[in-house]
């Protein structure tokens, strides 16, 4: 079990990014949240296995409208108590 702080540059606003890592990371069983930032970029703490964690990446950059540049990730302490992957707005 690992716990990432990932930021997503690139065409990663407008097409649909936190809806399909919601969706994704339900489906994987993964928790956390995923949230846009004023300068483009989209904020992602996602919890769970590391194959799942790598699922999901790979789901996001299969979309057709995602485009991911660059990604900035470091590794944080597991939440013990988080039970689910919510979207913030």
């Amino acid at each position: 079990m690992v716990r990432r702080h990932i930021y997503f540059s690139g065409r990663v606003q407008g097409v649909g990014f936190r809806f399909r890592a919601s969706w994704a990371a339900k489906r994987l069983g993964l928790t956390g949240w995923v949230s846009n930032l004023p300068d483009g970029r989209v904020e992602m703490e996602v919890q769970g296995e590391t194959g799942a964690i790598e699922k999901l990446l790979e789901l996001l950059n299969e979309d057709m409208y995602i485009r991911i540049s660059k990604t900035e990730s470091m590794e944080l302490p597991i939440k013990e108590k988080e039970k689910k992957f919510r979207t913030q707005y």
